[in-house]
């Protein structure tokens, strides 16, 4: 199984990164802008529009809000297991780092995949720009 860590750090405070990390249907508006199109909530899951055309429904797994985590899964024709959490970490009041880890089947697509949170990231970073 292919596992993919992003430890990204962000000139921000962690209560603002977590409020748009689990503002679950706005992936779109508020976290990775640009990268995600759009996103519709459609009961404990949300259909992802990204950029590159591809469509993608993710369901909600957990939400702690006491751990500021966030774990979603994808089922579908090309992805036989994804499973990825998402974790807002505090470093003092105005910084944080979000770690996302992705678990995922068949580890053919793990670069493709890799491609593209690296792409995420870029938007994350768009999104939380230093304060000026």
């Amino acid at each position: 199984m292919a596992s993919i860590h992003n430890d990204i750090p962000l000139p921000v405070p962690a209560r603002d990164v977590w409020d748009a990390v689990r503002d679950f249907g706005a992936l779109h508006q508020r976290l990775v802008p640009g990268f995600v199109t759009a996103c519709t909530l459609d009961g404990d899951a949300r259909i992802v529009a990204f950029a590159n055309g591809s469509v993608v429904r993710e369901v909600l797994v957990d939400c702690d809000d006491a751990r500021q985590r966030l774990v979603y899964a994808i089922n579908n024709e090309r992805l036989k297991y994804y499973s990825a959490s998402v974790q807002v970490i505090a470093e003092g009041e105005t910084r944080c780092r979000l770690v996302w880890i992705i678990d995922m089947l068949p580890n053919e697509l793990a670069a493709y995949i890799q491609g593209q949170t690296k792409e995420a990231v870029s938007a994350m970073h768009r999104a939380f720009p230093p304060a000026a």
